[in-house]
């Protein structure tokens, strides 16, 4: 759903979209899952939402070009504050999602735990 005759809607909630990962569709195409947005009464896109482990894998994507570098390149700081940000944004409700997130990091699943209780003061 692109183009010049764009609904203003679509225009709006697009960056929101992106940033989640979900997916713009016309309302004719929803599915029981998807989430449509009407305007005046008018039904004018449907938005699928990603599966949580497709969110996360999109939240890491994002924050590796938030950082300018792939994320086992940065420094210690660095990784503190993106499983600081992770965590905040729930990635660690995840199944598996200390694991991805180590990996992704480029350490141990022990370092990111180790993250995750020196920000909590334990």
């Amino acid at each position: 759903m692109t183009g010049p005759g764009e609904h203003p809607l679509v225009g709006a909630v697009r960056p929101l979209v992106d940033a989640m990962g979900a997916e713009i569709l016309p309302p004719d195409q929803a599915q029981p899952d998807d989430v449509v947005l009407s305007w005046e009464g008018d039904e004018v896109l449907a938005v699928r939402l990603p599966q949580l482990s497709d969110s996360l894998d999109h939240i890491l994507a994002a924050m590796e070009r938030r950082h300018g570098m792939p994320l086992p390149s940065l420094d210690r700081r660095a990784k503190q504050s993106v499983v600081r940000t992770l965590e905040a944004r729930g990635a660690f409700s995840v199944r598996h999602g200390v694991e991805t997130v180590a990996q992704a990091l480029g350490v141990s699943r022990f370092t990111v735990y180790n993250y995750l209780n020196r920000e909590k003061g334990l």
